[in-house]
């Protein structure tokens, strides 16, 4: 629901998203209740309807901001170079590093892909991070510093890998930096690159 808020109001919408996101996290989308969240902000439900008209519609909202804040944090992390083969590690890394620091977010994205309701809205938007892959892939291969392949499915494979190798990841208490090695590793072999260390590293 869009309003112009005041600063206050800002406020108050920043505190219910942040409530509402480790809510989600803790206890499922399912088994949280705008009782539950307003509760926890010591608010009536009127606050919580000011700015959202349902539960789904928050849930939508967080996972959107998510991925804009996502996509964000990646295009900062490539910003520094225009060789493709320095941007596609910097991006992986700056994926890793985001959903390590944003375990909260990561699980409610891991639950929103598998559930019918919000399934269409996380394809979509993990169209976005598949399109920005491809531009970069093609990049390179226009470049001649990759093979020529299909980009696409290229891309759609490199997000998969990032998304299994991070989970284990996690699961087994890895650092995050460990981590986006095994992935960039991985990734870059498996597109057949010849890069230096500086380039995996995504510092080149």
């Amino acid at each position: 629901m869009d309003r112009r808020l005041t600063p206050r109001g800002e406020e108050r919408r920043s505190q219910l998203l942040e409530v509402a996101t480790a809510r989600f996290a803790e206890r499922g989308y399912q088994a949280t209740s705008i009782s539950d969240i307003v509760g926890a902000m010591g608010v009536g439900k009127g606050v919580f309807y000011w700015y959202f008209q349902s539960k789904e519609e928050l849930f939508g909202y967080i996972l959107t901001a998510g991925m804009t804040e996502l996509r964000r944090t990646q295009l900062a992390a490539v910003s520094h170079s225009d060789d493709p083969l320095v941007r596609i590690p910097a991006a992986i890394r700056a994926s890793v590093r985001w959903s390590a620091e944003h375990r909260e977010l990561a699980s409610m994205f891991e639950f929103a892909h598998r559930d019918a309701t919000f399934g269409p809205l996380t394809s979509r938007l993990r169209e976005l991070l598949i399109d920005d892959a491809v531009a970069e892939l093609t990049s390179a291969m226009d470049a001649g510093r990759l093979p020529r392949g299909n980009a696409d499915a290229q891309a759609r494979a490199m997000l998969a890998v990032t998304d299994a190798l991070a989970t284990q990841g996690w699961s087994g208490g890895r650092a995050a930096e460990a981590v986006a090695d095994d992935i960039v590793t991985f990734c870059l072999d498996g597109l057949g690159a010849a890069t230096s260390a500086a380039a995996r590293s995504g510092t080149a």
